[in-house]
């Protein structure tokens, strides 16, 4: 992987954040695509180049991507992890502008990013794309309705576009986490956190760093057959 380019988004914070450090550590040249500025620059390590973007615009990705080409070259890799969990109530009380967003960054978003790159993977006839979705997306979680149905579609979409490119050296994968401690939990409700806790046959929540270890295997040449699969990351909760 050394000298490969990446693309990860939402790489300012949380899983986003761990995924850069390990593939810095394995010599990749890093973009760190996220919409908060100045929290991107200050994360950003030695081979990180910081790039504001907004995935659910598709003329900032655009943007986002040509800002890349100019500083690194041409990515071979995405890890696509930008998403809001956005607010809990039942869904006859979800605020509509809260749905639309919600699904505007996760789900939409992971189209914008990876319509984006698959051409220049094509051009190369080579990629590895891991999109992040949820085990909301399997199993579904109460009071979290779009944000169980977005990451859902993103396990319909990365089977779709896994199958779509199966004939060249692209993977396209996601992986299922249960929740991470990371800054999305002050989004949601401590009743919500216990919720998922309880659920986890492990017992605890997910480190980043583990999440991480699987992602960059998922994107490193090592992964030359896998594609269009869904990576279990639920200590246990979902077996499928």
């Amino acid at each position: 992987m050394k000298d490969q380019v990446a693309v990860v988004t939402g790489g300012a914070q949380g899983i986003g954040l761990a995924v850069v450090a390990r593939l810095r550590a394995e010599g990749v040249r890093v973009a760190s695509w996220d919409a908060n500025a100045e929290r991107n620059a200050a994360a950003a390590a030695e081979g990180v180049v910081p790039v504001t973007c907004d995935v659910s615009d598709y003329a900032s990705v655009e943007a986002a991507l040509a800002e890349t080409v100019a500083a690194l070259g041409q990515p071979q890799i995405l890890v696509n992890s930008a998403g809001i969990a956005g607010p809990n109530a039942p869904v006859a009380e979800y605020g509509l502008e809260d749905w639309a967003r919600i699904v505007a960054v996760n789900l939409t978003g992971t189209f914008h990013v990876n319509r984006a790159l698959v051409p220049g993977m094509r051009a190369q006839g080579y990629g590895r794309i891991l999109n992040i979705a949820s085990v909301a997306g399997k199993e579904g979680n109460p009071n979290a309705c779009a944000y169980s149905a977005s990451k859902a579609g993103v396990i319909g979409f990365t089977k779709s576009l896994g199958k779509e490119l199966a004939d060249m050296d692209i993977a396209v994968n996601c992986v299922t986490p249960a929740a991470a401690r990371t800054p999305i939990f002050d989004q949601m409700s401590q009743e919500h956190i216990d919720y998922m806790l309880s659920k986890i046959p492990r017992g605890r929540f997910l480190e980043v760093e583990e999440a991480a270890e699987m992602i960059v295997w998922a994107v490193s040449p090592a992964n030359s057959f896998t594609t269009g699969a869904a990576f279990d990351l639920s200590g246990g909760r979902a077996t499928y």
